[in-house]
């Protein structure tokens, strides 16, 4: 089986970072992110090798802890869980050969009623940040490379001058604002390092 007849979903990827070794690999990639393609009534195909996604966090990660109560009740939180939800069907009616959903530590662990399967740090992948993240799915776990960075940032330290100078490849989505799109990059080398454990 060629890799060029291998379908990778990219759920909510943004600008397709995480997928971006398949792509370069010659895989089938697909990157199913607004305002494209809307995951709630996204039909995947039939044939699918694997899938990968990061629904967004905001209702979850302990950075916006202080809404949660606004969230909850304006139905903010129920959306966002329902976008969960559906990554997770999407992989279950396509049964492919790896999935991986990827939220940062917070309180979709127990939302989810569901224990991640994998976790790290992303100083451990040469990232800049100190954040938490967690992987829920089904796949090869990553040998961790570090701590590669030994001075990692932590982002609510950081100004707005130093998240500007970041280098654009961790970048996921340019439509969230820059402080967001900052929030929920991931370092190239854990992109790299998922996909020579999953392929």
């Amino acid at each position: 089986m060629s890799n060029s007849s291998k379908i990778i979903l990219d759920l909510c990827g943004g600008t397709g970072c995480w997928s971006k070794p398949y792509k370069e690999a010659g895989y089938d990639v697909r990157v199913i992110t607004l305002p494209e393609f809307d995951i709630l009534t996204y039909e995947p195909p039939d044939s699918v090798y694997g899938v990968l996604a990061a629904p967004p966090c905001t209702a979850f990660c302990i950075a916006s802890s202080q809404y949660w109560k606004d969230y909850d009740s304006s139905g903010f939180t129920d959306y966002s869980l329902k976008l969960v939800h559906r990554c997770f069907e999407i992989a279950s009616i396509t049964n492919p050969k790896f999935f991986a959903l990827e939220n940062p530590k917070g309180r979709l662990k127990t939302l989810l009623g569901i224990n991640p399967i994998y976790s790290f740090y992303q100083y451990e992948f040469d990232g800049l940040f100190t954040k938490h993240t967690y992987l829920w799915g089904d796949f090869n776990t990553m040998i961790i490379k570090g701590p590669v960075n030994p001075t990692p940032l932590r982002f609510d330290e950081c100004s707005m001058s130093e998240l500007y100078s970041l280098p654009s490849s961790y970048v996921r989505d340019p439509n969230f604002s820059k402080r967001s799109a900052q929030r929920s990059m991931y370092p190239p080398m854990f992109c790299r390092a998922f996909f020579e454990a999953n392929q």
